[in-house]
Order: structure tokens, then C-alpha cells, then sequence
């Protein structure tokens, strides 16, 4: 490492693990002087063409000028970075701050020379737009603001890489060189570029691990019985199209089980795509680099003993990690349960699943191998109420997600032609900035559907390394459903909700028709939907004797009426009805809904077993039947059988409750994906300073790490973006206080600041409307009398504001929340009924005025009871010009205003607090970069 005196401390937290255009991984990190072997080694595999393209003549060697000069960095004025696979340069970049006239130079000169130059063997890979981000990320922190670059007209790639990048730029021509200028301000557009190519790499990456063109199991036992032997009975049983091997040291034929196998993967003469690891842990690196010098793509470790055994097992994941990026591979747990594709083209299931669950376009992830075995399991069997031949397209159990994460599958599942609903088990969000930006996105396209354990422990399973949030459930909850998440509390729900959005269409609203043979189920259907908050017409009981003519008649009429945007069918079985019955139901049901394909149904069945397979049947009879082998004919196993294209299947459940939950999370889905459709706008504000607010946040944050800003400093800040404090002087004294209110004015406020009295008005620590300078004296001797001395109040004076209604607004960077802005009327009644609403930053205009009208106390804004209605929409702005500015600078990470008093013509607030600390390594605002869990 460099250690002169010119030279800043290695600046560790530059070094990233990026994922590639071809879902590869590659490390990036400063480069120092020790790597001079690497540059040149790197530089000897560079084609004549490339290198030409760098330097504008041949250059075929480095001269030893020229490694010093390129390993030689400040860090501030001349940095270098470089892209590493297997611990050997693929990639550098580096920048030289330049001056006006083109020279060297140091701050404040703020623009900086920029060169590439990438291995030919890794062109194409994405790994130069990977270092654009980068190097530009380590520019704006080091105060450079532009990026000059001269490039041949015949570099074609390198222009497209600048281009390509969404800055601004102006380009020209000159002396047979094209110079590219870039202002480094991040734009809308390099902003959606960015992320377009993290989505793209990231959804390759895992497409890479669920769709192998070979696989082979390490640790498969030589003898039947064991986690490899098991998994590698799976994948042959399953079908897999792909190669297949067995690898275990003390093997000695080559066939394993029927399979190939082989003592080292090293022995397998064709490429191996992923490898499933099921070998002790203390044997899993040596397995790992054997893996990552044979060219393996990914790793699946089934193997236990890491960060949920303990500290010790935390470390040896890390390097898990490591040594698996090192070699360019993803790696999906360790402590997994498995991955599964079920796609007729791949058929693979690389799991602790004994068996193959039907093939279907419902995406599974979990991080609890036990919960992906019930939800495998529920599907599997059509249990938990719910029946039908809707199955699986992907499934994966992410165990201690030390890399492949929920966020790695959601990129995966947006595009994925095969999946139409996602359904999530989550004990632990790593980054919950990119999960909700990803969730939004993904559930305007298809439902996502999510369960989350430990949400009342306060502490993430062992294993999982990220902090617990502060705030509770309830909040969580409404903050993941305004991104579009169908938030559910059990397994059970995931399941009753995710197969009726995977069978049915969404509907246009809230009312539900509701019929069948029996009034009371009718009636505990009618409540249910009450209590779901949806509207339901009055049943209609067609009573016991019904015959399927009658309910396919009923169902036709109620599908066809314009007041009706769901329909909820309720079935008792009659005494001795048989099996043909149900049938002839089932497909009265079936075809009465195919006449209305716009509105979904729904049937409550009660201990009727025959009509739930029935339903199931319904869609998927002959001629699409494939008879069995050793079965007559004419009977098939229909749960063996894939349903016809565009095949409408009716879920049952055996409770009403469950089917009107299931029916009331769809209903707030479909009305969230209309909303999406106009999700409003973050508005601009001329007179907000967003760079003088930077400055003043890096020198206050230059005095420590983390620190809560004094009085004046909170209202410079604060008054950048727009959020005036009314002052308020410190009264020490009864002189003091006097002197202060002749200086703002009467009528003024004295009130105790000390932390057990502030914004407590019902303990008597405040005096209003004081009109002079007696009734000021007179009430501060009141208040020294009754709490203490003045040094123990901290009493303050502040010119009285307009009369209105008191608010509360605040801002918080959650741990596993985000960025989040709470609004709520102040005093103990609010806070005692929790009645505070959230809304996820950035917030929108019409996330503001959702907020705002969101509380149960709401009305008293709007003139309850003959009262004067105040200025919601100054309100509303305070609202987004506090979101903006926790938005802008993820240094801040609290602010409190409190009171901020509306009244009918503008507002004040009366108190603020704001808190910095340094943002964490990992955020969703700088380049694109993996997670170190």
C-alpha cells in the first residue's frame, strides 16, 4: 500500500463486487503500488488493437515510467481503479484532474482526464460501463465535476461506453480526435441507464443458476441415503436436459447412481455451469476454487456451519463470499435448501426436494428451507384449501442469502415469461431502499406477494446480517403495500392469495356479489367482507335444493351486473351427493365464469372434496388427457396433466374468512396498480440549495461521525430547502428573556426546552400569548417555581404564531425500511392511538396528499365541526421539501419538526431537529455494486 506523506490512506471503501452484462461477477478496488506484476501481466494480454486505441500510437510494453506513473496514485487528484477476476486485472480506468489549460492540477480544479482500457477476451462483458460508474462515484466525492476524454473516431465501443452513459455531454471533433466531455451530476437518464443494466446483469446471473446447461452435485455419496446422493437423485429424477455429474473423492466407478462420476470436477472434461455443494464445511474452499479454476458459473452450497452456528461461522461465510466473487460465481446460500426450474426446456431440481412440483407460472423464494418445504408442499398436494393444478415455474431457498438475495430473484422474475405471480418469504431485507424500488417496479408488472417472519423478534434469524428496524410491524407493513407489496401475515395467506391472483384477473373494484345454497355461510361471507373493508351486495341463497343449472344461472347473472366486480360462490354438499354431482357443478361454475372472463370467482366450500378437484378438473379434461401408463383410458390423473392454454381456474377455499382475505388483498392490489399508472411527480423548487446543503453536511460531518446538529445549524440547513424555523432565543434569565421578546415582538411563547418537558404542553411547561414584558416576568417566575432553576428548564422565547393545528413531521433512514417521512397531529391522543401515517421517499405530490388525509384525525384539517379548515397544501409542501432533502443527502438521517403549527393561511414550525451520520457503504443512490452481508 502506498504510505508517503502525499498519498491519502487507501480509501477501502472504493472496493465494490459488480455483476457483468453476462451475470459474471468481478471486483473492483483502487490500484495501489502493489500491483505493478498485475499491470504489466494484464497489459501483455491486451491485443495491439486495444492498446493502440489507448495510447493513439503502438505501444506494445509498459516501460517501467509507466507502471510507476499508472500504480502511483494520491487518491484525490490521480486515481486508478481496476476490474479483477481471479485476482488479475480484466479492466483499469483511471482519472488525472486536470486544469483549464489541459495540465495537472489539484483542487478546486474540478474536471479530470478519464482513459479505459479492457482486456479484448472480457470486451462485451459490460465491465467498462461497470468502471464509468465507478470512477465518476469517486470523482463527485473528491470534488471533480466533469470528465474529458479523447477517443479515436475508429474506438467505436469506447465512444458507445460514454454515450451510452446518460451524463450530459458535449462532443467534438478535432486534430482526427473525438473529445467526449461528461458533467458528472447524476441525471434521470444516467440514473434509468444504470439501473437498466443492473437489472439486465442481475436477472442474467440468476437466470445463469436456474437454467444449467450442466450441473454437477459435489459430496454425492458413494452409498443411497445423504444431501448429495439425495440431490443427485432429484436432478436425474426430475428430468434434467442438461449434462449431469456426481463428484465425490472416494468414488471409484465411473457411474454413480447411472449418473457420471468423477473423483475432482477438475476430471470433467466438459464445462460445468453450477455446481451444488454438499460437503462439510471445513472441505467447501478447497471445492470452491476447484470450481472457480474449472470455468464454473455458479454454486448452490447446501452446506451448514456458517453464520447461523456463531461469529466463527460468520467469518468463514465472508470468505465464502469472497473466494466465490474472486472466481466470478454467484452462490446461492450457504444452508440451502435448493433451486428448481420446472421449465419443460430445463426440468431442474437442484433441492432437498424429494420430488418435482408441478410445472406452472408461480415463482417461489424463501429464505427458510423449512417454509419453501411448506410452500412446495401446499402447492404440491393442493392443500391449505386451496385446490387446482396452478404450479411452480422457479423456486428458490436462498438459506443465509450471503449473496444471491430476494432483490437477485425479483430482477430475475420481472422479465421472466414464465412467471405471472411472485410469492416471497422473507425473514430479513438487506437492502430495503433497492427492495422497494425493485418491488414497485416488479408489481406493476405481476403481483407480488410477500410473508415476513421474525417481524416481531426485533432481531434478524442468525445468519442474516442486517439491523432490525425501529419501527413496528404495522408501519412495515404499510410502507412495503405503497410499493406495490400484498403484504400478508402466514404461509397460509401467501398461498390463498397468490393462487387466486395465478388463476383469476384482477377486479375493477370493491363489490362482491355473493351466492349459494346455504344463507349462513352466505351471511359469514357478507361479514367477512365488511370487515376486509369491501362492499358486498346481499347474498343470495338459492337454497339447499339448488341444482348446478341454478348456480350456473345465479353466477351468469351476477357476473353480468355492472354493480358487481367479484363474485364469491358458497357450496355445502347435499346428503348423498356424489362424485358426479360435484362434477356437473364444477362445470357449471367453470363455464358460467368463462362467459365473464373480466371478473374473478371464488368458491367457499365446506368439507366437499369432490367439487374442489372438480374445479380443478374442470379446465383440464380431454382432449388434452394423456393416459397413464397401467390406467384405463379414460381416466388420467389430472394434477399430472398441465392446464390448456388460457385455462380458467376457480380457487376453493374452506373458509370464508380465508377466501374473502385472499379476495380483499387482490381487490388492494388492483386499485394500487391503478393508482401506479399516475403515480404523480417529485416537484422541483427554485430555491432549494441542494449544493450549498452538501457543503455545509461534508464540514459538519468532517467533525465526527455522527452528530445532532445545534440550533443554528439545524435552521441553516433547513432553510436551504425551503423550511423556515421561527426563532427562538435562549432565555436564561428573566433580563434575558425580556430582552429577546422586545427584540421579536409580542405577543411571544416561553416554554422549557429541557428533554422531560419539551413539546410537553399538557406538563405546564409552556406559556402563550404573552402580551408584555410583566405577564413574561410573571409567567417565568411561574415556571422556575414549579420545575426548578433555569439551567434545568433551558426556557426559550419565540414570537407566538398564527393559531391552527398543531402537526408533527418527521423523517427517518430506517435499517429495514428505508427512507421513510411520518405525519401525524400533535399531542398524547395521537401518539396514545399510534394515529401517524408513513409514506417510503422519495414522496410524490400525490403521496403527499394520500399522507395528509391518511390519519384517523384528518378531519380536524379540513374544518370538523364548523371549524376552520387550515392550509393542507402548504402542508403538503413541507412534506416533499422534507423528503427532498433526505432524498438528496442520505447523510441525514433524522428530522424531527415539532409542533408545526398549520393554520388557514400558511404554517410555522415552531421546533426542528436534524441528525447526520456518514451514509452506510452499501445504499441504493451510488453505483451499482453486490451487498457485503
Amino acid at each position: 500500500m502506498q504510505t508517503s506523506s502525499d498519498r491519502r490512506e487507501y480509501p477501502a471503501h472504493w472496493e465494490a463486487d459488480v455483476v457483468l452484462r453476462d451475470g459474471g461477477t468481478a471486483r473492483i478496488r483502487p490500484i495501489t503500488v502493489d500491483d505493478a506484476e498485475r499491470l504489466v501481466s494484464f497489459y501483455e494480454q491486451v491485443s495491439d488493437e486495444s492498446k493502440y486505441y489507448r495510447f493513439f500510437a503502438p505501444y506494445p510494453r509498459l516501460s517501467a515510467k509507466d507502471v510507476h506513473r499508472f500504480t502511483h496514485h494520491d487518491f484525490v487528484d490521480r486515481v486508478g481503479l481496476a476490474a479483477t477476476v481471479g485476482g488479475e486485472f480484466i479492466a483499469t480506468v483511471r482519472y488525472d484532474r486536470i486544469n483549464t489549460d489541459g495540465m495537472p492540477a489539484s483542487a478546486p480544479a474540478d474536471e479530470a482526464e478519464v482513459a479505459f482500457l479492457v482486456q479484448d477476451a472480457h470486451q462485451g462483458r459490460g465491465v467498462a460501463s461497470a468502471l464509468l460508474e465507478h470512477i465518476a462515484a469517486v470523482a463527485r466525492e473528491r470534488g471533480i465535476r466533469r470528465f474529458a476524454a479523447e477517443v479515436l473516431p475508429a474506438n467505436t465501443k469506447m465512444i458507445k461506453v460514454f454515450t451510452d452513459a446518460g451524463y450530459q455531454q458535449q462532443r467534438s471533433f478535432e486534430d482526427g480526435v473525438v473529445r467526449l466531455e461528461l458533467d458528472l451530476e447524476p441525471t434521470d437518464r444516467s440514473l434509468a441507464v444504470q439501473r437498466a443494466r443492473e437489472q439486465r446483469a442481475e436477472a442474467r446471473s440468476v437466470q445463469r443458476l436456474l437454467a444449467p446447461g450442466s450441473v454437477a452435485v459435489i459430496g454425492a455419496g458413494r452409498t443411497p441415503g445423504g444431501v448429495g446422493r439425495g440431490v443427485l437423485a432429484g436432478l436425474r429424477d426430475a428430468g434434467f436436459t442438461g449434462r449431469l455429474y456426481a463428484v465425490n473423492r472416494a468414488v471409484q466407478d465411473k457411474e454413480l447412481n447411472g449418473v457420471p462420476a468423477y473423483r475432482s470436477i477438475r476430471e470433467i472434461a466438459e464445462p460445468v455451469d453450477l455446481a451444488v455443494v454438499a460437503v462439510p464445511a471445513e472441505h467447501v474452499p478447497e471445492v470452491v476454487a476447484e470450481c472457480g479454476e474449472h470455468g464454473v458459473q455458479g454454486l448452490v452450497v447446501l452446506s451448514a456451519g456458517y453464520a447461523e452456528s456463531g461469529p466463527e461461522g460468520r467469518e468463514r461465510q465472508r470468505a465464502l463470499v469472497r473466494q466465490a466473487r474472486t472466481y466470478g460465481m454467484r452462490l446461492i446460500g450457504p444452508n440451502a435448501f435448493g433451486i428448481i426450474n420446472t421449465s419443460p426446456g430445463v426440468r431442474l431440481n437442484a433441492s432437498l426436494a424429494p420430488e418435482m412440483p408441478r410445472p406452472g407460472r408461480i415463482g417461489l423464494f424463501a429464505q427458510s428451507g423449512a417454509i419453501g418445504i411448506a410452500l412446495l408442499s401446499r402447492l404440491h398436494r393442493r392443500g391449505g384449501g386451496v385446490t387446482g393444478v396452478t404450479g411452480v415455474s422457479t423456486f428458490v431457498s436462498s438459506g443465509n442469502r450471503a449473496d444471491v438475495s430476494g432483490n437477485d430473484v425479483l430482477q430475475y422474475w420481472y422479465d421472466d415469461p414464465d412467471t405471472d405471480v411472485a410469492l416471497m418469504y422473507l425473514e430479513s431485507i438487506g437492502n430495503p431502499r433497492k427492495f422497494t424500488r425493485l418491488a414497485r417496479r416488479t408489481a406493476a408488472a405481476k403481483p407480488l406477494v410477500v410473508v415476513q417472519g421474525a417481524r416481531h423478534g426485533g432481531a434478524s434469524p442468525q445468519g442474516h446480517a442486517v439491523r432490525a428496524t425501529r419501527l413496528p410491524h404495522a408501519t412495515v407493513s404499510d410502507l412495503l403495500r405503497q410499493a406495490g407489496v400484498i403484504r400478508v401475515d402466514t404461509i397460509t395467506e401467501l398461498v390463498d392469495t397468490g393462487l387466486l391472483l395465478a388463476r383469476q384477473p384482477l377486479p375493477a373494484g370493491p363489490r362482491v356479489a355473493i351466492l349459494g345454497n346455504s344463507e349462513s355461510l352466505g351471511l359469514l361471507t357478507y361479514d367477512a367482507c365488511l370487515t376486509e373493508g369491501l362492499r358486498p351486495l346481499a347474498p343470495l341463497d338459492l337454497t339447499t335444493v339448488a341444482s348446478a343449472e341454478d348456480f350456473h344461472a345465479a353466477l351468469a347473472r351476477a357476473l353480468a351486473d355492472d354493480a358487481c366486480d367479484a363474485v364469491v360462490v358458497t357450496a355445502i354438499p347435499a346428503v348423498g351427493e356424489t362424485s358426479a354431482a360435484d362434477e356437473a357443478l364444477a362445470e357449471a361454475l367453470r363455464s358460467a365464469a368463462a362467459a365473464a372472463p373480466a371478473k374473478p370467482v371464488l368458491v367457499v366450500h365446506v368439507e366437499l372434496g369432490g367439487l374442489a378437484d372438480a374445479l380443478s378438473r374442470a379446465a383440464g379434461t380431454a382432449p388434452h388427457a394423456v393416459p397413464l401408463p397401467d390406467q384405463r383410458p379414460a381416466r388420467t390423473r389430472v394434477e399430472d396433466i398441465p392446464p390448456p392454454e388460457g385455462a380458467r381456474l376457480i380457487p376453493a377455499y374452506p373458509a370464508a374468512e380465508r377466501a374473502v382475505r385472499a379476495l380483499a388483498e387482490t381487490v388492494r392490489y388492483a386499485q394500487w396498480r391503478r393508482d401506479a399508472a399516475d403515480p404523480g411527480k417529485v416537484p422541483e423548487y427554485e430555491d432549494i440549495d441542494e449544493k450549498g446543503a452538501a457543503d455545509q453536511i461534508d464540514t459538519l460531518l468532517a467533525r465526527g461521525e455522527g452528530l445532532t446538529l445545534g440550533t443554528s445549524q439545524t435552521c441553516a440547513l433547513l432553510a436551504r430547502y425551503g423550511i423556515p424555523v421561527r426563532e427562538a432565543r435562549p432565555a436564561p434569565t428573566p433580563d434575558e428573556a425580556a430582552a429577546a421578546a422586545r427584540d421579536l415582538g409580542y405577543p411571544v411563547a416561553l416554554k422549557a426546552t429541557a428533554p422531560h418537558l419539551r413539546h410537553r404542553a399538557d406538563l405546564g411547561g409552556v406559556r402563550l400569548d404573552l402580551t408584555d414584558e410583566e405577564q413574561l416576568r410573571r409567567a417565568y417566575a411561574e415556571l422556575t417555581g414549579l420545575f426548578g432553576k433555569p439551567e434545568e428548564l433551558r426556557p426559550v422565547v419565540q414570537g407566538m404564531a398564527p393559531r391552527g393545528v398543531d402537526t408533527v413531521v418527521r423523517a427517518v433512514i430506517d435499517p429495514a425500511a428505508g427512507a421513510v417521512v411520518s405525519f401525524g397531529l400533535a399531542g398524547a391522543a395521537s401518539q396514545l392511538l399510534g394515529d401517524t401515517a408513513h409514506r417510503l421517499i422519495p414522496v410524490t405530490d400525490r403521496d403527499a396528499a394520500a399522507l395528509v388525509r391518511s390519519i384517523r384525525t384528518a378531519p380536524l384539517l379540513f374544518g370538523w365541526r364548523g371549524s376552520a379548515p387550515v392550509d393542507v397544501a402548504a402542508l403538503e409542501e413541507l412534506l416533499l421539501r422534507v423528503s427532498r432533502l433526505v432524498d438528496d443527502h442520505p447523510e441525514v438521517v433524522a428530522v424531527s419538526l415539532e409542533p408545526v403549527v398549520v393554520a388557514r393561511y400558511g404554517l410555522s414550525v415552531l421546533g426542528a431537529t436534524v441528525r447526520l451520520a456518514r451514509p452506510p457503504a452499501r445504499d441504493d443512490l451510488g453505483p451499482r455494486t453486490l451487498p457485503v452481508y
